[in-house]
């Protein structure tokens, strides 16, 4: 008869003894109930397909002893010496001979050889002997050997065959019936399986039994089909089967894999015995479903149950991925240990399950040495260890591993898991020829007839930065599915061309096919990056008539799109709207607030998030970081590193990186270096925070070494670092070694400069009065200038009061922000300078036709966790008349020791008296003496400003740092002015 392994399970339970009746009664009253339930549930896809079972006979038969045994001996023999075609000659010159054997003993030996057929999956062998018993008059009717020959097919492969053996037996009993439904489940043909099934209780008498049940339940199980499964269940217990313990497994697997813990729960508990399938099976359901903590309870009650259970390979297997899903070494390690104290460590599957484990946990080295340990690897030991390497960037080891998978295992083929395993490496164009490699093999293999190897090439090309590449990929597919407009789309949407996206999506729509989730996503991104609002609010809609937006990925790239389109109200309305905001909806809208410059309304809505119990998580508090950095708020930014610190956050690159930048830009250089320092392992984004830190405060040389230390510690610098170089040096004025820095980029990088690098260096020759020399490097870069670059030449040449360069530069600056106040600003201060007053009007009054107005000079100091601002030559602030005083008393100091007022400052066609007033009322002075009359003496004050110190205040800061011997701190928008006896960090160079 047939015998079945239960699920999960390598292991076969003992075979039931049917006895068929010459007249079988008819079937009981619960199945014709049934049938109608179960035939309108599925459709056969053909009647030709058969799976395998194996088979024992239980005959009674007379056997001479002594030439069975040297029969089976010898077949036995060459059978496990691997010559099935020995084995075969010998059975068949016994066959055509007699030599002495009698039927008993041939039937055996063509069992056995059978069995051997399935096991080594020759199925040219088993052919052979198929041919042999159709021509047999005593064996062609055979059930034993029919049935064996049914699962040798099924084994192998085949079937097709499988199903015309079964089809040509005149009299067929209940085990080949199990056999066709086992075999059809055993090659994944879940709806012929059902079929058979339906004919079986359709068209014969024989009744379901034991076996029978767990195959089809194992079928609904694979097709994931939760309402076929409840009416098998029911047909189960009708029929008084379901307390069978293996009945009961294969419906605890069903419940499990469909996602009904509750029903696999209450059928685990009411039957009368478990197993260690039932406990592998029930740990399994939780597993896959993302339930850590009940898989770890039913682990431990497997553990504690009595039952004398000893977890096995399968436990292991299922409860390591729990691990790895929560990111819990710890236990994993536990479950190491135990794996060894059981003598399980050295079975392959466990030592990929712990590979798997280990490296998805970040523990690589745990899991290479692990895999370098393995005697006979499997191609699932490569895929493992690949994938491991590829998820952590690591491009060298990745490929390398490929290439020793190929030099030592020369019989070790790679397969689509490796494809798919290696491409996420390909992250950049440095990878593309080996991208390209990597395709030209699959070619060489036909795996581009796999859509999901098409697709994650598509993406990883476009990643490479070559779309051209991924569109060839895409025209080179015969059949597109939704997934593959979604890779296309999605490719050219994040890696630089969104017009081509929607290209794509029109032509896909075209074609009438529907978008999904995934193409909302990327639509959504495209119409972000190209401020297309219109579009975006119409997706939006889309989104709403389909019931889309309870996708958190559509929810996040809609709150995206409408912060990239600067519209940070329409976002925040959308936010409430919203249901259930997961984390990613909070950080999106932190980070939108930060990057759209609303520090305030990110601080509130991080208030607002940790009121509703939501505990921040590492992007979280890099956003909130980059709030604090706008404002300066000190001590806001020093609560959230104690959050960090508390709840180990500080590992996370990002997390660091936002700690120091916000340090650097409220002042406290010195907290960034000491962060900096502690580093581990310190990426490129950490050297680049650290060097910009230095050129914003002014100590370019200091910026200069530490780019000179990142060189010498292999780090390969990026545009990144080179863009915070060019800026220290730029502030420092550290010309030539700017320009040196820029050749080193284009010839000893290969870095292309982009517009920003640009910038600096003609900012830096500003700023150094090359005035010529910054218009010569104009003309000959690649780049067309923009207005920022126009804007500031004509700030240095009002600096150094060049009328003439000037004039050119505000020409150039006009043509581009003809509509723009500060433009106007900046010429109206060039013409102050040059004493051209009635020029000046003129400016000026261009502006009130335009209705154009001046951003208002203002400046903010953080003190005891608030925020106070100060507008210039504003006294509506209710300590106004104090800080009137307080500057009185402060002018008189710093004028004893040198301050005179610098009324050229004031570029306002004005009496001294009158100029000296408004000097007075600058929010930086209005801030330093808020400042004095709120702390102690010898506080350092820390003052923000949104426009440039100009020449008079920092001369007052420099004196009045030396006459109160205290230290200020003034953060403009360029850079930090350190005022400390008398002495700017700056040198007097801004």
């Amino acid at each position: 008869m047939a015998v079945v392994a239960p699920l999960f399970s390598g292991c076969h339970r003992s075979p039931i003894m049917y006895k068929p009746t010459p007249t079988p009664t008819p079937p009981p009253t619960p199945i014709s109930i049934l049938k109608n339930s179960l035939l309108s549930t599925s459709t056969p896809k053909s009647s030709y397909f058969f799976v395998s079972a194996r088979t024992q006979s239980h005959q009674s038969r007379s056997v001479n002893p002594v030439s069975q045994l040297s029969l089976l001996e010898e077949i036995s023999k060459l059978c496990e010496a691997g010559d099935l075609n020995g084995a075969l000659d010998f059975l068949q010159r016994a066959w055509k001979n007699n030599a002495g054997y009698d039927l008993a003993q041939r039937k055996e030996a063509m069992g056995m050889l059978l069995q051997k057929c399935g096991q080594y999956k020759n199925v040219e062998i088993g052919r052979k002997l198929d041919e042999m018993l159709c021509v047999s008059s005593q064996f062609s009717g055979d059930f034993v050997l029919n049935t064996r020959l049914i699962t040798m097919y099924s084994i192998c492969g085949y079937p097709l065959e499988s199903r015309l053996v079964f089809d040509r037996l005149l009299n067929k009993n209940l085990f080949q019936w199990n056999a066709l439904v086992s075999g059809y489940v055993r090659n994944e043909l879940y709806d012929e399986a059902i079929h058979t099934f339906l004919e079986l209780i359709s068209v014969t008498e024989f009744q379901p039994d034991n076996f029978t049940f767990p195959c089809l339940i194992k079928a609904c199980t694979g097709k994931c089909d939760i309402h076929l499964g409840k009416s098998v269940h029911g047909m189960a217990v009708k029929m008084g089967l379901i307390m069978d313990l293996f009945v009961g497994n294969a419906m605890i697997a069903l419940y499990g894999k469909c996602g009904f813990l509750d029903e696999a729960v209450e059928l685990f508990d009411k039957m009368p015995e478990q197993n260690l399938i039932s406990w592998n099976s029930l740990i399994r359901g939780f597993s896959e479903n993302g339930f850590w903590l009940e898989a770890y309870r039913a682990f431990r009650s497997l553990l504690e149950s009595g039952d004398g259970l000893i977890p096995d390979v399968a436990t292991m297997v299922t409860l390591l991925p729990v691990c790895s899903g929560e990111g819990n070494v710890d236990v994993g390690m536990v479950i190491h240990g135990m794996a060894v104290k059981l003598g399980l460590v050295h079975e392959l599957m466990v030592c990929n399950a712990l590979i798997d484990m280990y490296s998805k946990c970040g523990c690589l080295s745990e899991a290479a040495i692990l895999f370098r340990k393995i005697e006979n690897k499997s191609v699932v030991s490569w895929n493992s260890m690949i994938g491991a390497y590829s998820r952590e960037g690591f491009v060298f080891e990745t490929f390398d591993l490929l290439r020793k998978m190929w030099m030592e295992e020369e019989l070790m083929e790679v397969n689509e898991v490796t494809i798919l395993n290696l491409l996420p490496a390909c992250l950049e164009e440095s990878e593309l020829l080996s991208l390209r490699a990597l395709h030209g093999y699959s070619l060489r293999h036909s795996f581009q007839y796999k859509e999901l190897i098409n697709n994650a090439f598509i993406a990883a090309y476009a990643k490479c930065g070559s779309l051209v590449f991924a569109e060839h990929v895409f025209f080179g597919m015969n059949t597109k599915s939704v997934s593959s407009w979604n890779a296309v789309i999605g490719g050219h949407a994040q890696n630089g061309d969104p017009i081509k996206a929607l290209d794509f999506y029109f032509e896909m729509t075209r074609l009438g096919i529907l978008p999904d989730d995934f193409s909302i996503v990327s639509l959504l991104l495209a119409c972000g990056r190209l401020g297309l609002l219109q579009y975006g609010k119409e997706i939006h809609g889309f989104v709403l008539r389909n019931g889309l937006e309870m996708n958190s990925f559509v929810a996040v790239s809609l709150l995206s799109l409408y912060f990239h389109c600067s519209k940070p109200f329409y976002g925040r309305t959308y936010f409430e709207t919203m249901g259930d905001k997961n984390s990613v909806c909070w950080n999106a809208m932190l980070s939108g607030y930060s990057q759209n410059e609303l520090p305030n309304e990110a601080l509130s809505l991080f208030r607002q998030m940790l009121s509703d119990g939501l505990e921040p998580d590492e992007i979280a508090i890099a956003s909130i970081l980059g709030a604090c950095s706008q404002l300066s708020a000190l001590g806001l930014g020093k609560e959230v590193h104690c959050f960090a610190l508390k709840n180990s956050l500080m590992e996370d690159n990002f997390v660091a990186c936002s700690l120091m930048d916000m340090y650097a830009k409220s002042g406290f250089l010195g907290h960034s270096q000491r962060i900096f320092n502690r580093l581990n392992g310190k990426e490129v984004a950490s050297w680049n925070v650290m060097i910009t830190g230095f050129g914003v405060h002014g100590q370019g040389n200091k910026a200069v070494e530490l780019f000179e230390d990142m060189k010498r510690s292999d780090k390969q610098p990026d545009r990144f670092t080179f863009l915070g170089v060019l800026q220290a040096c730029c502030h420092a004025g550290l010309v030539s070694e700017g320009l040196n820095y820029l050749a080193q980029m284009q010839t000893l990088y290969k870095l292309e400069p982009e517009l920003e690098h640009y910038a600096c260096v003609i900012d830096m020759l500003g700023r150094a009065g090359r005035l010529n020399e910054a218009l010569n490097f104009i003309n000959e870069m690649p780049e067309e200038p923009d207005a920022k670059i126009w804007s500031s030449l004509l700030s240095s040449s009002i600096t150094y009061v060049d009328l003439e360069m000037g004039e050119k530069f505000a020409e150039k600056l006009l043509a581009l922000e003809a509509n723009k106040a500060d433009s106007y600003i900046l010429l109206s201060n060039l013409y102050a300078t040059a004493g051209k007053w009635d020029v000046v009007r003129m400016v000026r009054q261009k502006m009130k036709d335009l209705s154009l107005q001046k951003d208002v000079g203002c400046s903010w100091i953080e003190l005891r966790g608030k925020v106070y601002s100060f507008i210039a030559g504003e006294n509506s602030n209710p300590s106004s008349d104090e800080i009137r005083k307080m500057w009185n008393r402060l002018e008189k100091q710093i004028v004893e020791i040198g301050y005179t007022p610098d009324c050229s400052c004031v570029l306002h066609e004005l009496e001294e008296v009158e100029k000296r007033k408004i000097l007075k009322g600058h929010s930086e002075k209005v801030a330093i003496c808020f400042g004095f009359l709120n702390t102690k003496e010898g506080t350092t004050l820390r003052i923000s400003k949104n426009l440039r110190i100009c020449r008079d205040c920092h001369n007052a800061a420099k004196y009045i740092s030396k006459a109160a011997k205290r230290e200020i701190v003034i953060r403009d928008n360029k850079r930090f002015h350190h005022f400390k006896k008398g002495i700017c960090s700056c040198g007097d160079y801004w």
